[in-house]
Formats: structure tokens, C-alpha cells, sequence
């Protein structure tokens, strides 16, 4: 497999795994807590040990991340650490996003102001309910479905977050497709067809709720 040398000998891959994005958000989150309490360095294994992950695949992430390699028993510079996560996730260069859906969650979504730290900006929404068309929520306006794919490019979104029903949810997308977004945020209960290129991420309560609701069976 190829990859690069770091300093234990382990062979990093040119690319991470699904898995290791995922652990980013933690590493992150841990180092900003850490704020004015930290003496400005870190070592993987005191991540390691704070998160309850792997040591050594903590050594690999961050090795892949950082732009400048951990000194010896000292570790990383904490907030070169966090510029470089941020800059290997994209939250540095904000991501402009539309919403479709502009019932409950679509509207708690755009009023959630905690998308700023992760570089999302939700610039406007859509729905099919004429009612809702000029109105506002957190800020944004919500526009009519049938201005979608004219508005979407327009705004430079490339983002399409779906917070419609599963019936909807299809047609929604391949609208927010043909408008030119790039990755689509789905919280619809369905699994949606997209051409090659275009990124899903579903987002899926029902599976969530079951794995819980099983838990508390196993534990009765």
C-alpha cells in the first residue's frame, strides 16, 4: 500500500478512511476545550488517552494532518494542530449551503448558529408551501421549490442539505443536482440515487433510535 513514513516506522495512506474523518471533529473539539489551561503542546498519546482511541491511529491521523511534524516527548503546538485540522476539513473556507424542507427541523437547522465553526453557511431555503415563500428563518429566506435549480447556482451553493419527506426526497435531489451542488446533507428516511462525482450523506434516525431503542432491551 503506498503511503508516507512517519517517524515510529508506520506507513501512512495518501488518503484517510472514512473512519479517521470522522475521528477529526473529536480531535478538534478536544484541543479548542483545552484553551488557556493547555501549555501549548500535546502529545498523541495524551489524546489518545482523553478520547479512548488507539494510540497508534492517533499517530497516523495526526501525522497526515499536521504540516509540521510532532517534536519528541513533547508532542504538537495545540493550535497548529487546530489550523491544520481545520484546514484538512474545509472550516476554514466556509461552504455555502441550501436547505430544502422548511418545516420543523429544516428551520431548526437554519437557525442553528453552531454551522459557523465548521464552515457551513446556510445562505437560503426552499419549499413547496406558498405560504412559506418570503418569509424568514435564522435569517434566511425562504424561496418556493420552483426557484431552486435557477437560485442555487446563482448563490454558489454546494451544499444541498434535504429536510423534506422520503416521498419528496428523490425529486428534491436531483433538482439540487442539476443546479450544480456537489454533496448532498440528507435527512430524509430514504436512499437516494445520484450520478458519480455527487456525495450522500445521510443522515438516519431511524437506524439511530433502533440501535438504542435495542440497547435498552439487552439492558431490561
Amino acid at each position: 500500500m503506498e503511503g508516507i513514513i512517519i517517524d515510529d516506522g508506520a506507513r501512512v495512506p495518501l488518503t484517510l478512511s472514512q473512519q479517521a474523518i470522522r475521528r477529526m471533529p473529536y480531535y478538534l473539539k478536544y484541543l479548542k476545550n483545552l484553551g488557556a489551561s493547555s501549555d501549548g503542546y500535546i502529545s498523541a498519546s495524551t489524546i489518545a488517552t482523553e478520547l479512548r482511541f488507539y494510540e497508534g491511529l492517533v499517530r497516523k491521523d495526526l501525522a497526515f494532518v499536521s504540516s509540521i511534524s510532532g517534536k519528541p516527548r513533547v508532542g504538537f503546538r495545540i493550535s497548529d494542530l487546530i489550523d491544520d485540522i481545520e484546514h484538512f476539513l474545509g472550516y476554514d473556507i466556509p461552504n455555502r449551503a441550501i436547505l430544502v424542507g422548511a418545516g420543523h427541523l429544516g428551520k431548526a437547522l437554519m437557525c442553528y448558529k453552531g454551522f459557523d465553526d465548521y464552515g457551513l453557511e446556510i445562505v437560503a431555503a426552499f419549499d413547496s408551501d406558498k405560504k412559506l415563500s418570503g418569509k424568514e428563518a435564522g435569517g434566511k429566506t425562504i424561496f418556493h421549490v420552483s426557484k431552486l435549480e435557477n437560485l442555487c447556482g446563482r448563490l454558489n451553493a454546494r451544499i444541498g442539505i434535504i429536510t423534506v419527506p422520503a416521498y419528496a426526497a428523490q425529486g428534491v435531489c436531483d433538482m439540487l443536482v442539476s443546479g450544480g451542488v456537489m454533496a448532498v446533507w440528507n435527512f430524509a428516511p430514504v436512499q437516494l440515487n445520484v450520478p458519480g462525482g455527487i456525495l450522500i450523506q445521510n443522515e438516519n434516525m431511524a437506524e439511530s433510535l433502533a440501535i438504542l431503542s435495542n440497547h435498552l432491551m439487552e439492558r431490561r
